[in-house]
């Protein structure tokens, strides 16, 4: 395949790619503001889960523990997810607003900080699948070797 520099083969941004960009930024600040509100429920349940559950009636449906170490467990968890979410939205919120600025006042240091945020935000999720996909295959290889044993 060829090695293509796209600096010296005159790349532009054209109308339609900057009507384009310009729609890709509304939606990224949309979806980004709804990504923060998520965060802030998910930091509320933290807080709320364990009191609910506290409230609830010991019977035999909930193991005994849950009510000293799994309240705290859950508060970590929901409070880790919000904010490992956290951060692809404020990548995807600073890709939106700096392309909204760029697009409008036509400004090249807007826009290179608007596609840095945008690769930021590919990069974050990218490195956040390995991980996961790498904690499935310990969590097949640990389930194998555990039926394999028994």
């Amino acid at each position: 395949m060829e090695n293509l520099d796209l600096l010296n083969n005159d790349l532009q941004i054209t109308p339609q790619a900057q009507s384009y960009l310009t729609e890709s930024a509304k939606w990224g600040k949309f979806l980004a503001i709804i990504g923060f509100i998520f965060c802030g429920f998910m930091v509320i349940l933290a807080f709320i889960t364990p009191f609910v559950f506290s409230q609830l009636p010991t019977n035999a449906s909930l193991p005994l523990g849950f009510s000293t170490g799994m309240k705290t467990w859950l508060t970590i968890v929901y409070l880790l997810f919000a904010v490992l979410f956290f951060f692809p939205c404020l990548y995807l919120y600073k890709f939106s607003i700096k392309m909204q600025v760029a697009t409008r006042s036509v400004s090249q240091e807007n826009f290179d900080e608007s596609l840095m945020n945008l690769k930021s935000m590919f990069k974050f999720y990218g490195i956040f699948t390995i991980a996961i996909l790498s904690f499935y295959a310990l969590v097949i290889i640990v389930s194998i070797i555990t039926a394999i044993m028994h």
